[in-house]
């Protein structure tokens, strides 16, 4: 698209509008900031070196719009602009938010050797470069409004280049899918679908209906039925949902099963691990081929700190268990449904902490009795 080995992007914050809104050139297209659309583009057409002008407020979160290892330099400093123009080479200048488009004609970025626009700009800032060269395939986004309609245009392209890929999307006007995202041939894109962030989905997956995958990165064969699983890898033949809730920071094991109202959050689960419905695990390291009971529940919070539970392969743990993090459950080991686990389990035994049951007979007619339902 362009010649430059340098960039310039100009990041405006305008004083008159509330203390929550940023930049325009990091608000998101398609859950993915503009000067990431941007970033991706240049660095795919050769550009090698970058220069954001933007305050402190907002330099974490424009640093972040490019990837680890790129050449850039975030400052508003003067002196650090004009050491970053000392080069007779071209220097792409981006002066406001705009979004690569191949179509989009001439006439909002331009293009001039570093030495010019330092001199240009020694005095102040000022479009009007001597030597500039308009430069096309960039459209300029004005606002929300410009948002609105570049989304829905976008979002078609994105998942017309997956569906020719070898992705199969049921419904393309009822997904969204992020740029950076990933699909791999054969995977099932269902309505409802959002897939965010720099996700990563392997081939022959089922995602969806009505599932949201965040920053995830998904082996062969994963399905997600209406779940919402965020920051996490899944291996191969794992399976999600309904209604399920992963949060960040999970390893789920290949072929594991993650059923109906579970919730996972900073855990790694091995191998053929299965929770088949209404359980939290969270702040654990469980092992493979373990089972999960209706309502298991890791206690890992004590109101000031979080503490993990360690689960060792092929335990059995039985319905309505409460494991009181720190605490370690033995390989092999059984827990009796209904048990408070305080202390170590060890491999192979049977845990049972519950009170004795014991049975008064006819209290329940006396109770009747003395409120006269008898």
């Amino acid at each position: 698209m362009i010649s430059a080995q340098s960039a310039v992007f100009f990041l405006e914050e305008d004083s008159s509008v509330p203390e929550h809104s940023k930049p325009l050139m990091l608000e998101a297209v398609l859950f993915c900031p503009i000067l990431t659309w941007v970033s991706k583009q240049l660095l795919a057409d050769g550009v090698q070196r970058f220069f954001v002008v933007c305050g402190p407020r907002f330099a974490g979160e424009a640093r972040a719009c490019f990837p680890d290892g790129a050449d850039v330099t975030v400052s508003e400093r003067q002196d650090d602009l004009m050491a970053f123009l000392n080069t007779p080479d071209p220097v792409l200048v981006l002066c406001r938010a705009a979004l690569p488009m191949a179509e989009a004609g001439p006439g909002f970025a331009y293009a001039a050797p570093g030495y010019e626009l330092q001199e240009s700009w020694k005095e102040r800032m000022s479009n009007n470069v001597s030597g500039a060269e308009l430069v096309p395939g960039w459209l300029p986004v004005y606002g929300p409004d410009t948002i609105a309609e570049l989304e829905l245009l976008l979002r078609d392209r994105i998942v017309r280049r997956h569906i020719q890929n070898g992705v199969r999307v049921l419904d393309p006007a009822a997904v969204y899918i992020d740029p950076r995202a990933e699909i791999g041939a054969g995977t099932v894109v269902l309505p409802g679908t959002i897939i965010r962030g720099a996700t990563r989905i392997g081939e022959r997956c089922t995602i969806g209906p009505n599932a949201v995958v965040n920053a995830c990165t998904l082996g062969e064969g994963v399905e997600v039925n209406a779940s919402q699983i965020n920051e996490s890898t899944f291996g191969d033949g794992c399976d999600v949902g309904p209604y399920a809730h992963v949060r960040p920071n999970c390893t789920v094991g290949a072929k594991c099963h993650i059923g109906a109202f579970v919730q996972l959050k900073n855990c790694t689960l091995g191998p053929g691990t299965k929770m088949s419905h209404l359980t939290y695990v969270g702040d654990a390291d469980v092992g493979g081929g373990v089972n999960f009971g209706c309502g298991t529940i890791t206690t890992n919070y004590d109101g000031f700190k979080k503490h993990r539970c360690t689960i060792g392969d092929n335990a059995f743990i039985g319905c309505n268990t409460n494991l009181i993090a720190p605490v370690t459950v033995g390989e092999g080991s059984y827990i009796a449904a209904g048990s408070t686990i305080t202390d170590e389990v060890p491999p192979d035994a049977l845990a049972v902490a519950r009170a004795r049951q014991k049975n008064l007979e006819g209290w329940a007619a006396r109770r009747r009795r003395m409120h006269g339902k008898d």
